[in-house]
């Protein structure tokens, strides 16, 4: 075989031609990789979800064969026609709105200047920013029921202030156990939980800006609380609606600290709504609630989304 002149002859690639595989031949390895999820996905999530929003329109107590359809009855029944449900939602709702102004605006306020603390301190950072974070690491039981016990009529909060003199703040039923303290005394607990992970929020928001925006603000003459008043708090704007709208969900749909600490008493004053949906679905016996209990989780779901998207808004209109 003659060579043609001047042309370039390549030479065969180690180990014979490598075919390339085909690009739908990648495609379907994937899809079988993340078969797996999608199905267990569509069958716990998208399956419960749906059966959830169907039982909501009918009313059954879980173990007849059979459902009755009724509409909206029971949506009508929660909010204003039921004598005996719609009262106690507007009671829980009551609750449950108290829970909702106080805890993020007490989780704002406290974590915050927590998170400015802790960004200026040089020594034993990581030690305390761990220190800080046990109550969100530590199990929620246990830690309940060592509140329980802090807030009894003998427990540590009485004892503290008799030894301090201020016998008059005792609480002789508990702080539980009154109906004028037992609300408030479950929005700290709250608070206390939701503290950590808004303080690492912020600590990691405080973290990233840049330090001569920090110098400017100091050689224009302001001081400590100017700089974080004007300069720190306003970059730091998008985390606070992060930890407003976590906090938002957790008061709206929230109930394990209510049920474990309380369980709504005393006489329904700590009832919220999370803990009355529980209470339909699973503490009425035999009577056809279901259906009751999933048309409250849908409302609470409803006024989530609607919080959610206003909280948005906000955000984008100030950024």
């Amino acid at each position: 075989m003659t060579a043609v002149p001047g042309a370039v002859t390549k030479a065969p690639a180690a180990g014979g031609t490598r075919r390339r595989r085909p690009r739908s031949y990648e495609a379907l390895t994937g899809y079988l990789f993340v078969a797996p999820a999608v199905v267990l996905f569509c069958v716990m999530g998208l399956y419960t979800v749906g059966y959830g929003f169907a039982l909501s329109f009918a009313t059954w107590n879980g173990f007849t064969p059979d459902w009755k359809w009724v509409g909206f009855d029971n949506y009508a029944d929660l909010l204003w026609r039921s004598p005996v449900y719609a009262p106690r939602v507007r009671h829980a709702a009551a609750n449950t709105l108290w829970v909702m102004i106080a805890s993020p605006a007490l989780t704002v306020a406290v974590s915050f200047p927590l998170a400015v603390l802790l960004n200026q301190i040089k020594r034993f950072r990581s030690v305390l920013r761990s220190v800080y974070f046990l109550p969100y690491v530590t199990s929620g039981v246990a830690v309940f029921f060592a509140w329980q016990y802090i807030l009894q009529p003998d427990g540590a909060i009485n004892a503290l202030l008799g030894s301090l003199g201020l016998g008059s703040l005792q609480q002789p039923q508990g702080w539980l156990g009154n109906p004028s303290t037992a609300l408030p005394t479950m929005i700290v607990v709250t608070v206390w939980g939701q503290v950590p992970v808004a303080m690492l929020l912020y600590l990691t928001g405080l973290q990233g800006i840049d330090r001569s925006v920090l110098e400017a603000a100091e050689l224009d003459g302001a001081g400590w609380w100017r700089t974080n008043a004007s300069v720190v708090w306003p970059l730091v704007r998008p985390i606070t609606a992060v930890v407003v709208l976590l906090n938002l969900r957790e008061s709206l749909q929230g109930f394990q600290t209510f049920l474990v600490m309380t369980n709504g008493g005393p006489g329904d004053h700590t009832n919220v709504l999370g803990l009355e949906a529980y209470r339909l679905a699973f503490l009425k016996n035999l009577l056809p609630t279901l259906g009751l209990a999933s048309a409250l989780g849908w409302i609470l779901f409803a006024a989530a989304l609607v919080l959610a998207l206003i909280n948005l808004r906000a955000l984008r209109s100030r950024t």
